[in-house]
């Protein structure tokens, strides 16, 4: 197993450059994620590491070797598909040996592959199905164990979760996190889905336009976004941004019981400032009339009730007292300062 090195990796197409200069180092067996929203670039990244885009500028290492222009097959990477791309005529196990079959390595030997990956995926009383006999999470099983078979330095994975329901989403993502677990091979994973990435990622790379904005570990970026697109992003519900005017040194909104006091990085004669507060730290305060609820939704133990300010102004606040509340009701809000995060209003940077 190896790591992945990226150094300066740039894509055009023609005149128009949609990946800019990225400088990137996954480590010998992490388990990488590229999040961020559609369009942001996070799977032509991923194409350009597997070979299936080519590279403008810049190089990528596999390990010690510049495989910026290798051919995909010389690269020594298996990737994951959203679709499962399965042979409907063949069965799991000719599947998952097609490859191996296609390069002449002899039957015994894909036999064992076949066999040990089946172990691993939990696929053995599958072997002899055909994949229209096969649930969705099993058939992507099945494409992952073709990729397991060929014992790649590196896996990819290209929103493979994405064709599933919300069940077996679930189901798969314990599936691929015990399979890194279980085998510790390099892998790099794409999603838009910021949940996955939160509870798979050893590293998360929040990618936008095609630039990294962040790189670091999921709690790290949950509890230390360097601007406000990242902390709008990862968090889910995400994090409420209000903007506060500043006066006597504390940010000041119509929502806000208590004015927040403003942090040594906010600049002297700033006017105005964002402020950036997750729903599960807000605490409602029934002795205000500032917003009205617009809705709830009760989720069982928690509650996220969706609030309109006076000034137009939404947010979203966590419940999980006995009381929740109603759409109609009037109340507001108070936030602990230490919880709150300024940001800069015109760059949208962290002021720290």
């Amino acid at each position: 197993m190896t790591g992945v090195t990226l150094n300066g990796a740039i894509k055009r197409y023609g005149q128009t450059q949609v990946i800019h200069g990225i400088d990137l180092e996954i480590k010998d067996g992490e388990f990488c994620v590229f999040v961020g929203p559609s369009g942001c670039g996070k799977s032509t990244l991923l194409r350009m590491i597997a070979g299936l885009e080519e590279t403008s500028e810049g190089q990528i290492h596999i390990g010690t070797r510049d495989v910026t222009h290798l051919d995909p097959a010389k690269r020594g990477v298996a990737m994951v598909f959203q679709t499962y791309a399965l042979y409907p005529h063949m069965t799991v196990a000719e599947n998952m040996g097609f490859g191996l079959r296609m390069n002449g390595v002899p039957k015994a030997e894909i036999e064992k592959k076949v066999q040990e990956a089946s172990n691993i995926l939990k696929l053995d009383q599958y072997l002899k199905r055909k994949p229209k006999a096969l649930s969705g999470g099993q058939r992507q099983r099945v494409a992952i164990g073709r990729a397991i078979v060929r014992g790649p330095e590196v896996f990819l994975f290209d929103e493979p979760l994405s064709n599933l329901d919300a069940e077996l989403r679930v189901e798969m993502r314990v599936e691929i996190a015990r399979l890194h677990n279980e085998i510790g091979a390099t892998m790099i994973y794409v999603t838009h889905d910021q949940v996955e990435a939160m509870t798979m990622a050893d590293k998360i790379v929040v990618l936008r336009d095609g630039r990294i904005e962040q790189v670091g570990a999921p709690m790290d970026l949950y509890r230390d976004p360097d601007n406000k697109f990242v902390a709008g992003f990862i968090g889910s519900p995400a994090m409420n941004f209000l903007d506060c005017d500043i006066a006597d040194g504390a940010a000041h909104h119509s929502a806000l019981s208590t004015p927040i006091p403003l942090t040594n990085s906010v600049p002297a004669d700033a006017k105005k400032v964002t402020v950036g507060i997750r729903p599960e730290h807000i605490e409602v305060d029934r002795n205000s009339d500032a917003c009205s609820v617009d809705l709830t939704e009760a989720l069982g133990g928690v509650s996220y009730v969706y609030l309109l300010a006076a000034n137009g102004d939404k947010l979203i606040v966590e419940e999980r007292d006995d009381h929740r509340s109603a759409m109609g009701e009037k109340i507001g809000i108070s936030v602990r300062p230490d919880r709150a995060m300024m940001f800069d209003p015109e760059t949208g940077l962290r002021l720290r």
